[in-house]
């Protein structure tokens, strides 16, 4: 009888689609769902849909929901975390301010000063929760959704004592992708992707242990399929492999899409769309908030997420692999070891344990080294207070390098940490806070 924490459980659609596949096995029937946020409306929704979920199944789950996260954590086995610190807010902030500076983002949840900036926001929180968890479910497994998630795991496993693993579904969905461009069931691709996260790559791809990478190539030279996913293939023809995350992530990842319209306009990068997701979020909730309210049942499809196999492999001892998050602990010989990197991890009895890979092709990782210098200092920034990294980690972002000037970057810099002083870590070191310099 697992007790699986779900804090930030008000992300409604998304613990809906976690909750329905932990319920599809039926040796976590039994399972205790503890859910827990900030906002009460939230939580109540939340409950209300997962108990919906627990009557459909027809099992014997229970749902406890507490807005103490600390009683919602106690005993816990597994730990879900869904939270957005800031919501639409300070999503906003992170786009019109950089805006005003003439840097354009897509989705600025991972890199660039948006990532930057989401990142410093919730380490804060996210330390909170581990110290909470020290204290009352230390052999609890964290499993973290939340976004930057190579940052946020890095901080963690630098200054907690937690287990954790960062999740994301970017392999499987690119996988499914590749299959589509290839006309080919996914069920046949073979595959082994490492890398960070985000930028995770496609070191193999087979298919009946033949490499159909020459047929990827092929199918590129269709206008009909190159127009589907415009920046990753451009981004293949020129580093000989498949990148994981959509072509809006990759294209501000680099710094070669998004630093004039002409561009924009040629790989129909869409500005401002993780603006217009957060939109469609809200309506999502208010929607769901609705169907609850009337009582009315969900379709209960399972999702490509590893949460519910993870919780289930540790729990019955079945082996599986799944694509985890993790500290370099010399898994990529040629990444640094402090930072997080994306491997192959086999999930049993035994938890989580990340699969050494080796090197990287070296461009590859010089690739990734371009957003792991970014990483690596936004972290430091958190857990030093140290504000100088804050302008340093912008300032070699490779998107925001490629537009603006250093005394443009550091402005902004200043503007976005004045607007969001209330959620930062508290900055005691460096020489920036006085900077008052101009634009030239």
């Amino acid at each position: 009888m697992p007790k699986i924490t779900i804090i930030g459980a008000g992300s409604v659609v998304f613990a809906k689609r976690l909750i329905t596949d932990i319920l599809s096995y039926p040796e976590l029937k039994d399972s205790v769902f503890s859910l827990t946020d900030i906002n009460a409306e939230r939580l109540q929704t939340a409950q209300k849909m997962a108990e919906t979920l627990v009557l459909q199944f027809g099992n014997g789950a229970s749902v406890e929901a507490s807005l103490d996260r600390k009683y919602a954590l106690q005993n816990a086995d597994y730990v879900l975390n869904l939270i957005q610190v800031g919501m639409h807010e300070a999503t906003l902030l992170d786009f019109e301010i950089p805006k005003k500076y003439g840097l354009k983002q897509t989705i600025a949840d991972t890199l660039g000063v948006g990532g930057v900036f989401r990142t410093l926001r919730t380490i804060p929180v996210m330390l909170d929760i581990c110290r909470d968890m020290e204290e009352v479910c230390p052999e609890a497994l964290l499993l973290n959704y939340t976004n930057p998630m190579a940052m946020l795991i890095l901080a963690i496993q630098k200054a907690t004592s937690i287990k954790s693993v960062g999740l994301c579904h970017s392999v499987q969905n690119t996988a499914d992708d590749l299959a589509s461009y290839l006309n080919i069931p996914v069920n046949e691709l073979e595959y082994k992707v490492a890398g960070i996260n985000h930028m995770a790559w496609f070191l193999e791809l087979k298919r009946n242990g033949k490499d159909i990478y020459p047929e990827l190539f092929k199918a590129m030279e269709k206008a009909e399929i190159f127009n589907k996913d415009k920046v990753r293939f451009e981004m293949m023809r020129r580093l000989n492999y498949f990148v994981t995350e959509s072509s809006e992530h990759m294209s501000e990842y680099t710094p070669y899409f998004i630093k004039r319209d002409s561009l924009i306009n040629q790989f129909d990068i869409p500005i401002d769309e993780y603006v217009r997701r957060s939109e469609r979020n809200l309506e999502r909730f208010a929607e769901t908030k609705k169907k609850i309210d009337r009582g009315e049942s969900f379709e209960g499809e399972k999702s490509h997420e590893y949460g519910a196999p993870i919780i289930h492999s540790i729990e019955t001892g079945t082996n599986r692999e799944i694509w985890g998050n993790v500290l370099n602990t010399n898994l990529i010989t040629n990444l640094p070891q402090n930072a997080c990197v994306e491997v192959p991890c086999l999930v049993n009895k035994g938890g989580i344990q990340p699969i050494h890979v080796g090197e990287l092709p070296p461009h590859l990782a010089a690739m990734n080294m371009t957003n792991i210098n970014v990483q690596q200092l936004t972290v430091e920034a958190a857990l030093t207070g140290n504000i100088d990294y804050v302008y340093q980690a912008v300032m070699l972002d490779p998107h925001t390098s490629s537009v603006l000037s250093l005394d443009e970057i550091w402005i902004m810099t200043k503007e976005l940490l004045d607007a969001h002083e209330a959620y930062l870590p508290q900055f005691t070191k460096g020489r920036n806070l006085s900077f008052t310099g101009a634009i030239v």
